[in-house]
């Protein structure tokens, strides 16, 4: 999954808020001036990072030459926290905020951020209260992270499918692997993590 850290998002937000209000992109000093940013050099470290995962593309010899791949959802993406037992998981209940992100940030389509509770996956990077980017799918193979509802409840794991039984495995050697089989009568993949974002 491609990650973005807090001032790499900083910097796109800069980005898209001067685009809106200006109609063209900001210099590297002017990201500067609105980051308290010391020199040119840390923006334009944060924007050829930005650049490698594909969020942006940079026109050399331009101050201006920075343009977003894709641009951001208008009405920003839910945040989901803890699941209401029972209830669907885009229920508006369950919605902490919404943010505004570029679409292509993790390099796929998504639907929503799942906040994550706990600490089952922290062995893959992803610690508590860290958003995980999910897209809608039933469309899983092997080794996907994915949101899967048991009964009423929501997790986040693993997915592996052997012969007879489907396995949600954590990244924590102190969780235990969740067997799913014929023998769990509502169980269902809600969809598929596609990216991950710190914002603390």
């Amino acid at each position: 999954m491609k990650k973005i850290t807090t001032q790499q998002q900083k910097v796109l937000d800069c980005i898209e808020v001067y685009i809106k209000e200006t109609g063209f992109p900001p210099t590297r000093l002017e990201i500067c001036k609105e980051l308290g940013f010391k020199s040119p050099n840390a923006a334009e470290m944060h924007l050829r990072a930005l650049e490698k995962k594909g969020i942006i593309t940079i026109k050399s010899g331009s101050s201006r030459g920075i343009s977003l791949n894709n641009k951001p959802s208008l009405d920003g993406y839910p945040v989901i926290g803890l699941v209401a037992a029972g209830s669907p998981t885009l229920a508006e209940e369950n919605i902490e905020r919404n943010i505004n992100c570029d679409a292509a940030l993790f390099g796929s389509n998504f639907d929503y951020f799942l906040k994550v509770k706990g600490l089952s996956m922290i062995e893959a990077g992803i610690f508590e209260d860290d958003l995980v980017a999910i897209k809608k799918t039933t469309e899983i193979n092997n080794g996907d992270l994915v949101v899967a509802r048991i009964d009423d409840e929501v997790t986040l794991k693993h997915f592996y499918r052997t012969q007879n039984q489907i396995e949600l495995r954590p990244a924590n050697k102190d969780y235990s692997v969740i067997t799913v089989d014929d023998s769990v009568p509502h169980f269902e993949i809600e969809g598929k993590g596609v990216g991950l974002l710190r914002t603390h």
